[in-house]
């Protein structure tokens, strides 16, 4: 559990909430799942219930439903159920960006399949052909570019634990 905060430690919390959503919500996330992880990122715990979202927010349980559905189908939040009782609460993963990130491959693997299938119904000498034929091969690119950048950081994280007494 984490440490009691003064209303100032929370109204500060609160306003970083707000600026780290309004981020994620620029770079395309929905306002609601941006401001639920947000509020998990900030908590000690990493863990909260809806209750607690919901109080935390000024949201519904409902609203806080839909967003923890989206959030969990991107690998940033889990859900658990609250050892002894049949609520849940959820939670951020510690590493959360690798996690979504190493799941970005079977995303990018049905693009690239579905991509493939558009140029040969379109025919690749068309346009519209190689337009889809170079969406897919930015896919790939990415793909194999992704896996190396993901292995760079669990080496770089691993160094760390191991300077980390």
């Amino acid at each position: 559990m984490s440490v009691e905060k003064t209303p100032q430690e929370a109204e500060a919390v609160s306003e970083f909430v707000e600026r780290f959503a309004s981020e994620l919500a620029e770079a395309g996330m929905q306002m609601m799942p941006a401001r639920i992880f947000s509020c998990l990122m900030a908590e000690d715990s990493g863990v909260l219930t809806s209750a607690e979202l919901s109080e935390r927010l000024h949201v519904s349980p409902a609203a806080v439903s839909g967003a923890i559905g989206y959030l969990a189908r991107v690998g940033l939040v889990s859900r658990e159920r609250e050892p002894g009782s049949r609520r849940d609460r959820y939670r951020v993963r510690n590493n959360a960006w690798f996690e979504s990130m190493t799941q970005r491959d079977e995303l990018m693997l049905r693009w690239i399949r579905v991509l493939n299938e558009g140029v040969d119904t379109i025919g690749g000498g068309t346009p519209a052909g190689r337009r889809l034929a170079e969406s897919s091969e930015f896919f790939e690119f990415l793909m194999n570019e992704l896996a190396g950048v993901l292995a760079r950081w669990r080496a770089l994280q691993s160094e760390r634990a191991a300077r980390t007494p």
